[in-house]
């Protein structure tokens, strides 16, 4: 699972893409982006928009300023950054619960392939406590009823002191995905378990992201993770 989008939302509703649905987009079965299906048959028929092809220099700044930490990706669609932190040495997952994802990111990742698992963020329990937890086009892909247990799982998978880290999706949208989130809320949903270290501009930004990413570095407190959610929806 990564990120946005779709010709048209449950019920009809088209997506909230900047410039409006781009003429040639295909026609999919599946409406439901907290489905499996929706995610597997973008991917399987190649419609990422969001995926950047490539690895953007905020992901390499930080990732060299932390250079032992081992590093969980949730949602990574094609796994460039795992890529990337695998040819390095560096101890890494990359999840997607996509299968069509999956098979992508494993093909391209050759001798590294076993680095890349299909699983449910919600459920799935890495092999290795992760330092720093990377955001790349996943808040904004869930559904937002989603968005509660996205915190308390981010929470219980990262102890105190570890990070999440990565490209955050400012300013709520009606529709989606991508699934904007207003500032203000973003803070309710990880001030609980998190403090807020750093706040940066980013640059390079896809044309469906576009002036509304900013790279946020947050930094697990102590206090407990809630219990898990009883059920993904």
């Amino acid at each position: 699972m990564n990120d946005p989008t779709c010709p048209q939302q449950p019920g009809g509703a088209p997506d909230d893409v900047p410039g409006g649905v781009p003429d040639g987009v295909p026609e999919f079965q599946t409406r439901d982006p907290g489905a499996r299906e929706f995610w597997d048959e973008r991917f399987e028929r190649g419609f990422t928009p969001w995926d950047q092809a490539g690895v953007q220099p905020a992901f390499e700044s930080f990732a060299q300023a932390h250079s032992a930490a081992a590093v969980l990706i949730p949602g990574c669609g094609n796994a460039w950054e795992a890529r990337w932190l695998a040819e390095r040495g560096r101890t890494v997952r990359a999840i997607d619960f996509a299968p069509s994802a999956v098979a992508n990111a494993r093909v391209a990742l050759g001798d590294f392939a076993d680095v890349v698992e299909e699983a449910d963020f919600f459920t799935y329990e890495p092999p290795f406590a992760a330092d720093w937890i990377f955001e790349r086009a996943f808040l904004c892909a869930l559904p937002k009823a989603l968005r509660p247990h996205y915190a308390q799982r981010m929470a219980a998978l990262l102890a105190p002191g570890a990070l999440l880290a990565g490209f955050f999706f400012l300013g709520d949208t009606p529709k989606g995905p991508p699934f904007g989130i207003s500032r203000t809320e973003l803070d309710a949903l990880l001030t609980p378990w998190f403090t807020l270290l750093d706040d940066q501009p980013v640059e390079g930004s896809l044309p469906v992201f576009v002036g509304r990413e900013r790279w946020l570095t947050w930094q697990r407190n102590d206090m407990p993770a809630a219990p898990p959610p009883s059920s993904r929806t």
